[in-house]
Formats: structure tokens, sequence, C-alpha cells
């Protein structure tokens, strides 16, 4: 497990660089009227390809950056840049999946899967081709009739994963996409964001309230510290690749990087 602390962050080294960097946060801050700082000089790369997780406590602005990531809300100060070009809104480039599956009630599953297709001009047998594979791929073949509610809580997030994927973009952005579901389909869908991440060869950004979900999910985790969010340390797990999901759970640097974590952020918690 390799940890980036704050110290080091502030002292102007990069803990991730490379050429193959896809996104970058520059002196990026939010304030929200005149008083409420969310974020305060978030400075970071994201590699293309990794999956990076957003962790820290309630109120430390997760969410917050990764909308201005997507392109959905201005940061007050500083940059964003996708594929080296500054973000002012949404783009083709980055797709988000939304906590609360955000699904057109009226349409179908296939059709709520083609909807970013749909908007993109594509013709409707093009898209409705496309929306199709990934509806099997999110495991929801023989659903693509079904309307959101014939369906579970887990399945309709699963729909929302599909659409993201539908579009091709480069960056996938999820604000707590599994924190709807009950703990069986939460684990499942762990195991199938990794697999997701194999095939589909997209970089992701996670944001999530749990430690375990974090460390087991990602290639990187970005803790923040409460508001204003700041970077507080960066931590690549570094867990073997190559074991099971029950065994990785039980992994002895899996087991250590939860309680190195957890020791980070209880000192936040009332």
């Amino acid at each position: 497990m390799k940890i980036a602390t704050a110290e080091f962050i502030q002292n102007g080294a990069q803990p991730v660089t490379g050429a193959n960097k896809i996104i970058e946060v520059k002196n990026v801050s939010k304030v929200y009227g005149t008083e409420v700082v969310a974020l305060k000089d978030i400075n970071l790369d994201f590699e293309a390809g990794q999956l990076t997780s957003l962790l820290g406590p309630s109120g430390c602005g997760k969410t917050t950056l990764l909308k201005i990531i997507a392109g959905l809300l201005p940061a007050t100060q500083g940059d964003i840049l996708v594929n080296g070009k500054k973000v002012t809104a949404p783009g083709p480039e980055r797709a988000f999946v939304f906590q609360d599956f955000a699904l057109l009630p009226w349409a179908t599953v296939l059709d709520n899967a083609a909807f970013g297709l749909k908007m993109q001009g594509k013709p409707k047998a093009e898209r409705d081709d496309i929306a199709n594979h990934y509806v099997k791929e999110v495991g929801l073949d023989g659903f693509q009739k079904s309307y959101p509610h014939q369906l579970s809580g887990g399945m309709r997030q699963r729909v929302g994963l599909a659409r993201a994927l539908s579009v091709n973009a480069d960056v996938l952005l999820m604000d707590e996409p599994f924190s709807a579901v009950d703990e069986q389909t939460r684990r499942k869908f762990q195991e199938d964001l990794i697999r997701l991440r194999e095939v589909e060869k997209k970089t992701f950004i996670f944001v999530t309230h749990s430690i375990e979900e974090a460390v087991y999910v990602s290639d990187r985790i970005i803790l923040l510290s409460p508001r204003p969010g700041r970077v507080s340390e960066i931590i690549d797990p570094d867990i073997p690749s190559d074991i099971g999901p029950d065994e990785l759970r039980r992994n002895e640097v899996y087991l250590e990087t939860v309680e190195n974590i957890w020791h980070g952020i209880k000192k936040y918690v009332d």
C-alpha cells in the first residue's frame, strides 16, 4: 500500500502523473453562496483506465467535485481539463451514473439505455443495437421491454450503468451508485464493476462512503478532509488482482488498508 500525505501533496509533488493522464483538476475550489466553502485548492490527475474512488466524511465535497468534473457544476476557482481541453459543460467524453437512477419512467429498459445515443442523434436501429449489447453486459437480458417500476432498485441501477456505457464515453463518473441496494446486491455490483473496468478499459471516478467498497474496487483512493474539502491522502491499495473476491476480502493487505483508512477518517467523525 502506497500513501501520499497531504503535506506531500501541498509541497507541490505530484503523486499521480504520466503520459496517460486523462483528467486534470487544477486548483479547484467551490463556494456555495458567500460563506459555504465546499472545496478548497484541489489538485489532482486521473490516469486513463484507472478506477479512482473519492472517499471521506459526509459533507467533504465528494459529489461536488464529481459534478464539477462532469460539467454539471461550475468551479468557483480553478479548471478541469479532459484530454487537455477545459471543461465548461457536460461533454460526450464523460458519462454520469446518478445515485437515484434518473430513469425515464415511461420508457422501457432498452429505451432508457439508448437515451444518450438518441440525444447524440444516432439512428434508432443503431442505438437499439448498441444499447441492447450493454443491457446484456450488465445482466439484464430478458428485461429489455420492462419499465422501471417493474424492476428492483438494483436492476434500475444496472439500467443507469448500461446507459452510461452505451454512449462510449472515455470517463464514467459514478455518484454512490450502489448505496440504495442491499448488501448482497452491492457485493455483486462491486464484482461486476471490476469486470466491466477490465473489459471496457474505461476511466472510472467513483464516489462512495464505504471504506471497504473503495478498497475493494479501486486502483487509487482520494481521501478528502471535512469541509472545506481538501486532498488529505492519496492511497494506492496495491492489492493482489489474481485472487477471487472472497479471498480478496480476507487478504491481509486489504484488511490493513481498510484499517489504515479508517484511522485516517475517524478523527473527523463525531
